[in-house]
């Protein structure tokens, strides 16, 4: 491809093609026909396409006798999002390099318009963070309808991956007890019934679809949550059922995760799911569960974040939404459990979200939601957390 001499091509191609492998379906949530630039030359394309987004939130939290009321100009669940997705097809294989990039807004620096406080003169923890651009996606596939695809660098993660996408809070904020944590991003229900996938470093290959069924397993980038060695690479998997029965269709979903390390104090981080997603006609409900055991505490929702030692985590989320013309109404509930290890307590987080998501056009979704938050336990949650969020804002998909 010659890049100072591209041919645009005449049509511009929905993005919820593009972006359902080139941001794992992240995008392709939006209930928007959102577009992509495509160019074209040779036997190559190159698509460009991506996410803007913008909320303000009020959030009210209760620990123990303490009350505090903040207010925030913030990213949502997702940052923003440019991606880069160039594919070809030689000698009969499809190919596909990936690069994405998600920058964002948030910025807690004291001093409006810099990006750190001088004042702190370097010192740890002065440096903004927030502006930071994450690369979230690097890699490139190849594969044959006929045997299937093999992905080798940097994208989204197989356990958990199905749930994430499913959240209606994707394109909102959902729960933000975490969101002071450097990711230009909320929570939503993060930690509230599942934990997060993330995007990792992974060589995986994917089944072709048959009659419905695939399936997706791979080598992924260790972990050292315990121990000092990690001798072998971490392992995830995911096997997904598609069907449709008149105005019905839906998908059933499982997965397993895990990891082992060695030397002293190490230990195995295991962890399956199971999901379901169910929609007839305006109506659609998800129904999802995972139990883990040395996998992290499933309260903070970040895989093999393990300070407690080997800990049990599991959850359960349920979600309802019903779509009326071009705005879709929705309710969540999600919990998390952690127990065992070096933690003294059962240490339950749970969130309920309400949300409302108007397509005002076929690029741009207005969002509102109200968010409720409870963390119980000894350990994590002392005197217990309770949080109450309201947010308006949007989001744009290009």
């Amino acid at each position: 491809m010659n890049p100072t001499n591209p041919r645009k091509t005449a049509s511009r191609l929905p993005v919820r093609s593009l972006l359902c492998t080139s941001v794992a379906a992240a995008l392709a949530i939006a209930a928007a026909p959102a577009q992509a630039i495509s160019f074209s030359q040779g036997d190559a394309t190159l698509d460009i396409n991506g996410t803007v987004n913008g909320f303000y939130s009020h959030r009210t939290e209760e620990r123990g006798s303490t009350k505090t009321t903040d207010s925030a100009l913030t990213n949502g669940l997702l940052p923003g999002w440019i991606n880069f997705v160039f594919t070809t097809k030689v000698e009969g294989l499809d190919i596909k390099a990936h690069v994405g990039f998600a920058p964002g807004i948030n910025d807690k620096s004291d001093v409006v318009g810099l990006p750190s406080d001088p004042s702190c003169g370097g010192s740890t923890g002065c440096d903004s963070p927030f502006t930071q651009i994450d690369t979230r996606n690097l890699y490139f596939q190849f594969g044959k309808q006929e045997w299937g695809t093999v992905k080798l660098g940097r994208d989204i993660g197989l356990f958990g991956q199905k749930i994430i996408l499913a959240d209606m809070t994707l394109l909102g904020l959902g729960g933000n007890s975490y969101a002071s944590t450097p990711f230009n991003t909320t929570f939503g229900m993060i930690g509230h019934g599942y934990m997060y996938t993330g995007f990792q470093p992974q060589i995986t290959y994917t089944t072709p679809a048959l009659g419905g069924f695939s399936a997706s397993a791979g080598i992924f980038d260790p972990n050292k949550f315990a121990g000092d060695e990690t001798k072998n690479p971490g392992f995830q998997a995911m096997a997904n059922y598609d069907w449709e029965a008149g105005s019905a269709k839906g998908s059933l979903w499982a997965g397993g995760i895990h990891q082992r390390t060695s030397g002293a104090g190490s230990f195995n981080a295991t962890g399956f799911e199971l999901g379901a997603k169910v929609g007839i006609g305006a109506f659609e409900a998800v129904a999802y569960g995972f139990d883990a055991s040395g996998l992290g505490l499933s309260t903070v929702g970040a895989l093999f974040y393990s300070p407690f030692g080997k800990n049990d985590g599991k959850g359960y989320f349920v979600q309802g939404t019903y779509t009326v013309g071009k705005t879709k109404f929705g309710l969540n509930y999600g919990e998390n459990r952690d127990r065992g290890g070096l933690l003294t307590d059962t240490n339950k987080f749970r969130s309920a979200t309400a949300g409302v998501y108007h397509s005002l056009n076929k690029y741009i979704t207005l969002v509102g939601e109200y968010n409720q938050e409870k963390g119980e336990g000894a350990d994590l949650f002392p005197g217990d957390l309770e949080t109450r969020t309201i947010s308006v804002g949007g989001i744009l998909f290009f």
